[in-house]
């Protein structure tokens, strides 16, 4: 992932020059370079619009490499996809935890009067992500409280959280898990479908931290562990 300034910058097999724009991305390139976007080969300059939180803008070369064009608060990047990359070659699939109904808990969700907007921590430092919350999800375990605050409109909601597995057992940064909504304003949380950050398979992500108070104070030793450590 190479991150964009104002000025004009080439890398390592990635062709043309890039640099970032208002509100988007713009490369250089001639035609022999094999640059395409779209359907078309890029031959001069281009500015592409680049969405915040997309992943949709990428140009392609070579045999099916891909260049992702992102923004992430205020700056741009632009990240290379190559379906030939060693490191998929030797993925060997996610360890799990074997499934435990104990780790299926009902709760409550306490909604605030209106959804709020909340800032949390990245992956990258210094870079920072705008999140959207409507809530708490409160629950029990082993007969104690927990809460978590919780992203996305109260309909589909999703938890990010670490706990005292987090980088021994499973990923360092965060897990996420979708919650499933009951009614009457109960709640269903299943630890066994927790599943990974990109951030946990490559260093090349932009993931978000989970807030402080998603920090749970005791092992979750349920759904998907650090890929980084073998089965």
């Amino acid at each position: 992932m190479y991150w964009l300034g104002a000025q004009w910058s080439t890398f390592d097999g990635v062709p043309g020059q890039w640099r970032a724009a208002a509100t988007g991305v713009v490369v250089r390139a001639a035609e022999r370079d094999g640059l395409r976007y779209g359907s078309k080969l890029v031959d001069g300059e281009l500015e592409i619009e680049v969405i915040e939180g997309s992943s949709a803008e990428r140009g392609h070369f070579g045999d099916g490499v891909q260049i992702e064009m992102i923004q992430r608060g205020r700056s741009f990047a632009i990240r290379v996809r190559d379906p030939h990359a060693p490191a998929l070659a030797q993925f060997r699939g996610i360890p799990v935890y074997e499934n435990n109904d104990d780790w299926v808990v009902e709760g409550r969700f306490e909604p605030f009067d209106a959804p709020r907007a909340l800032t949390v921590g990245s992956v990258i430092e210094g870079l920072t992500h705008d999140e959207w919350t409507s809530g708490v999800v409160h629950f029990e375990v082993a007969g104690n409280e927990f809460a978590l605050t919780a992203f996305g409109p109260s309909d589909e909601m999703s938890v990010l959280f670490r706990d005292a597995t987090s980088g021994v057992t499973t990923a360092a940064n965060s897990r996420e898990l979708e919650i499933v909504v009951l009614d009457d304003g109960r709640v269903r949380l299943d630890f066994n479908r927790a599943y990974n950050m990109p951030c946990a398979f490559t260093d090349y992500s932009t993931c978000p931290l989970p807030p402080p108070e998603n920090m749970l104070k005791l092992a979750v030793e349920a759904g998907e562990k650090d890929p980084s450590k073998g089965h």
